[in-house]
């Protein structure tokens, strides 16, 4: 019965995952075509041959859906201003049609930034390294916030507990654009323990890694502490703590298991967002990274590139979720997976 229920929900998951993938692509597609300007505009204007040559060439063009358009505002015998709107909403229609067709076929088309690369290629060569990265992040801000949030349950001090709320709420509030340069200052031009920047080896991954996951682990380690607190305070805690069991038993074998619920509810989307890239953090350590490209696809209005960077980020974060309320339901008994 559960392995029914088990395959129902993932199959729901995927239904979700198609709806969120359609909004997704519909929605940057169109906002992407419908801003000012082109993916060909550049300071000096290229002839209007070369340009309609590479709008053929990327399927930019849409020439049938025009004349469609076109031929249906002239029957109507509207004015020539809306001939030419219907002519171009027209081509825009057949252009989202066609594109729709090919990514259905695992077809994410070809930049047009970096010419004669292909969007998969781009994300393949980014993907790995962006990923990894984020991994090593996942790694330390679990490993340093839980922790530190468990630690902190057990500070009896007032000073102590301030001084803990003070140095996660400064880490917090710190961005990486700061953190990562000082990092930079510290430990590799006055120290010269680690290398500047680049990628590579497991040097050059350390100081990018701890940069992007101090703020995550600080963050962290403030839920766990709040959910355990408020969790020993339940009264199948005191239940175990009057029938006299270790405080350790009370802690880790008890209390920590449901407190440690809305960390995996966080761990969800930050895992698709560092597994999509941190941009700050891959400049700053000249890191070849998905980030860089997400940036330059929107400056540079590469729809073709955004478009397959979004449906890399969305199949990743329902992925993550669906990983998450499948942990939550195998830790909490009280949740079942078709009440999800």
């Amino acid at each position: 019965m559960q392995e029914i229920l088990m395959g129902i929900f993932i199959l729901r998951r995927l239904a979700g995952l198609a709806l969120v993938l359609f909004s997704a692509v519909t929605i940057t597609f169109f906002l992407i075509r419908m801003t000012p300007g082109g993916p060909f505009d550049r300071e000096r204007k290229i002839p209007r041959q070369i340009e309609e040559a590479l709008l053929k060439k990327y399927r930019l063009d849409g020439p049938e859906g025009r004349r469609a358009g076109q031929a249906l505002a002239r029957k109507l015998r509207l004015n020539d201003g809306t001939v030419e709107t219907f002519g171009t909403i027209g081509s825009l229609v057949q252009q989202y049609i066609e594109y729709l067709g090919d990514l259905l076929s695992g077809d994410l088309r070809q930049s047009t930034k970096y010419r004669d690369r292909s969007v998969v290629e781009l994300i393949g060569m980014g993907f790995p390294v962006t990923a990894s990265l984020g991994i090593a992040a996942l790694m330390l801000a679990l490993g340093l916030g839980i922790p530190a949030g468990i630690g902190a349950v057990l500070l009896t001090s007032p000073f102590s507990r301030g001084l803990f709320s003070f140095k996660t709420l400064l880490l917090i509030s710190l961005p990486t654009f700061v953190t990562g340069p000082l990092f930079l200052m510290v430990f590799a031009l006055w120290l010269d323990w680690l290398p500047v920047g680049g990628w590579g080896t497991l040097n050059q991954l350390v100081l990018p890694a701890v940069t992007l996951a101090l703020p995550y682990a600080a963050y962290i380690a403030r839920l766990t502490r709040a959910s355990l607190s408020e969790v020993l305070g339940e009264d199948f805690i005191r239940t175990a703590v009057a029938k006299g069991l270790p405080r350790f038993d009370v802690l880790f074998k008890h209390a920590l298991r449901p407190a440690i619920l809305p960390v995996l509810s966080f761990a969800g989307p930050l895992t698709a967002h560092l597994l999509t890239g941190s941009v700050v953090v891959e400049t700053v350590f000249n890191i070849p990274g998905v980030g860089l490209f997400f940036v330059n696809s929107i400056l540079n209005r590469d729809g073709f590139l955004l478009g397959g960077l979004v449906v890399l980020y969305c199949i990743l974060l329902v992925a993550t979720n669906t990983l998450v309320d499948i942990l939550y339901a195998t830790l909490d008994r009280r949740v079942r997976i078709e009440n999800i």
